[in-house]
C-alpha cells in the first residue's frame, strides 16, 4: 500500500492537475462544498415553505421533500444525468450533473434540519419580535433564522459528511473524483485491487471521522454554553431579588 501511495499520491490527491483537470480527493471536496453551499438556499426556502400557513405553499414543499427523501441518491444522479440534457436540449458535463443531483438530494434533507431547528426555538422569541412591530420576514431574518442556523451547525456538518460519501457516485457518470481516481490507479496496476480500494476506504474513513468528531465537539460546546446560560440566569435573578428593598 505504501508503494501505491508513493507512486500515485498526486493522481489520488489532485488528479491530472496542472496538466489536466482537477480530480481525486480535491475534486471530492470541491463537489461536497459546492453542493452544500448551493443546497442551503434551496433548503431554506423548502423549510420556510414547510412551515407556511398556506396549504398551497406547504403541501407542494412537503411533497418535494418526502419524494426526494424517499428516493435513493443513485436514482437522483441517474435522473439528472439522463433527464437534464433532455430538458435543456444540450449536453451537460458530468461535474454539473452531479452537482445538480447533490443539490436536489441535499436540499430535502437540509430543509428538515433547518425546519427542526426553527421549531426547537422557544415561541417567545417570535412573539417578542412580533410585539416589537417586526413583520414575518423581518422576524425570520433577524431573530429566528440566525439562532436556528447556529443551532443546526452540528447537523449541517454531519450532513456534509454524508455529502462527501455521496460524491463517490460520480464514478458512475465518469466524474473525476476520488473513487474515479482510485479506479484509474487500479486499472493501471491490475493486480492490486484490494490494496487500492483499501487506501480509498481508509482515506474516506479518516476524512469523515475527523469531521464527525468535529461535529460532536461543536455540539458539546453549544450544550455547555446553553447550560452556563441556564445557570447564570437564576443567579442574576437572585441578585436582583436581594437588592430589592
Amino acid at each position: 500500500m505504501i508503494e501505491i501511495i508513493r507512486d500515485n499520491w498526486l493522481l489520488l490527491l489532485i488528479g491530472q492537475y496542472p496538466n489536466g483537470p482537477v480530480g481525486g480527493l480535491a475534486m471530492t471536496v470541491i463537489l461536497a462544498i459546492s453542493g452544500l453551499i448551493l443546497a442551503l438556499p434551496c433548503a431554506l426556502g423548502l423549510a420556510l415553505a414547510r412551515l407556511s400557513r398556506h396549504r398551497s405553499v406547504r403541501l407542494p414543499a412537503t411533497a418535494v421533500v418526502q419524494i426526494v427523501r424517499g428516493t435513493p441518491v443513485l436514482m437522483v444522479v441517474f435522473w439528472s444525468y439522463f433527464a437534464l440534457p433532455m430538458l435543456i436540449g444540450d449536453a451537460i458535463p458530468g461535474f454539473i450533473t452531479l452537482i445538480g443531483a447533490l443539490v436536489i438530494y441535499e436540499s430535502a434533507y437540509l430543509a428538515e434540519v433547518i425546519r427542526s431547528s426553527i421549531l426547537a426555538l422557544p415561541r417567545g422569541q417570535t412573539e417578542a419580535a412580533r410585539s416589537l412591530g417586526l413583520g414575518y420576514w423581518r422576524t425570520m431574518a433577524y431573530v429566528v433564522l440566525p439562532q436556528a442556523l447556529h443551532n443546526a451547525l452540528p447537523s449541517l456538518l454531519s450532513q456534509f459528511v454524508s455529502l462527501i460519501k455521496d460524491t463517490s457516485l460520480g464514478y458512475i457518470i465518469s466524474v473525476n473524483e476520488f473513487t474515479f481516481a482510485a479506479a484509474q490507479v487500479n486499472n493501471t496496476l491490475l493486480t492490486k485491487p484490494v490494496q487500492v480500494f483499501s487506501i480509498l476506504a481508509i482515506t474516506y474513513f479518516l476524512l469523515c471521522f475527523s469531521l464527525t468528531q468535529s461535529a460532536r465537539v461543536m455540539e458539546r460546546r453549544m450544550l455547555a454554553k446553553r447550560s452556563m446560560r441556564g445557570t447564570a440566569m437564576p443567579a442574576r435573578e437572585a441578585l436582583a431579588t436581594e437588592s430589592l428593598p
